[in-house]
């Protein structure tokens, strides 16, 4: 698939090509300045700006459509400036197609609960131990502002907050970009989801506000070749097990003018 050569009018078009009366299922065409992808799609994982195992060129031969990279571990290594530096992330890793990265919020987890209890997103049966509301990890720092880690590499103390990410997503320069939040874990009770899913919507408030500010000082026009110099925010959608959180959740994000949504969160027991 070559990338798309026509002059888009937004940042990001989508539009549905069928729809299942029976199911709600769609068929879809989403058009990014480096392509356009069908949906549904397989977004391949290029945690560190490549595929584990693969050339850039075998990915391509796999067809896949866009891949996402991860905005903690780039800003780890080699670091969101040397990745700008080289023409951003698509002339880095030499990707042609779209590209997505995530904010760094899953690492909240990864690094943080689900670390200290051995856990993924999705439960085994038995596992009964609860986080409550005021609870904090062992090897992180949640706060308002946002998260201090130690990083995984030398330990070195780092932090990480919606103003951070998008600063750091806006210098890797993929396509989509998105906020930054808490992915909760599924041992997580109620309380302790309701504090961690409001922390989530304010932070998405403070990245649409620094989007705006950045993208008001960029160039008005895509850039020509690899980058471009606009990118499409998604919100995240938690509130993990509790349907009620999931639907406050949805009206809440949903009322953000962002360019799209992603849905976030914790599995329980039962995807």
């Amino acid at each position: 698939m070559k990338p798309l050569r026509q002059k888009l009018k937004y940042m990001l078009e989508f539009s549905i090509l069928k729809k299942s009366k029976k199911s709600g299922a769609r068929l879809g065409l989403l058009k990014t300045s480096h392509g356009v992808v069908e949906t549904p799609a397989f977004v391949g994982v290029a945690t560190k700006a490549s595929i584990k195992t693969l050339s850039t060129e075998d990915v391509e031969r796999t067809g896949a459509q866009m891949l996402i990279s991860n905005t903690f571990h780039l800003h780890l290594r080699p670091g969101e400036n040397l990745v700008k530096a080289n023409g951003g992330v698509h002339k880095f890793m030499n990707w042609k197609r779209p590209m997505m990265t995530d904010s760094g919020g899953f690492q909240v987890f990864s690094l943080g609960f689900g670390l200290d209890h051995g856990v993924g997103k999705v439960l085994k049966k038995g596992e009964e131990r609860i986080i409550e509301e005021g609870t904090q990890p062992h090897t992180i720092k949640i706060t308002e502002e946002g998260v201090e880690f130690r990083s995984p590499i030398d330990g070195e103390k780092l932090f990480l907050g919606p103003k951070e990410s998008i600063a750091i997503q806006e210098k890797i320069g993929a396509d989509i970009i998105l906020a930054f939040d808490e992915c909760p874990s599924p041992l997580a009770d109620y309380e302790y989801m309701k504090k961690s899913m409001a922390r989530t919507h304010r932070w998405a408030k403070i990245c649409l506000d620094e989007h705006r500010k950045h993208e008001a000082k960029a160039k008005p026009a895509f850039a020509k070749g690899y980058g471009a110099a606009k990118q499409a925010l998604f919100g995240i959608v938690q509130g993990g097990k509790w349907e009620d959180l999931r639907k406050e959740s949805a009206r809440a994000i949903g009322a953000m003018p962002f360019d799209g949504f992603a849905i976030g969160g914790e599995f329980g027991y039962d995807k």
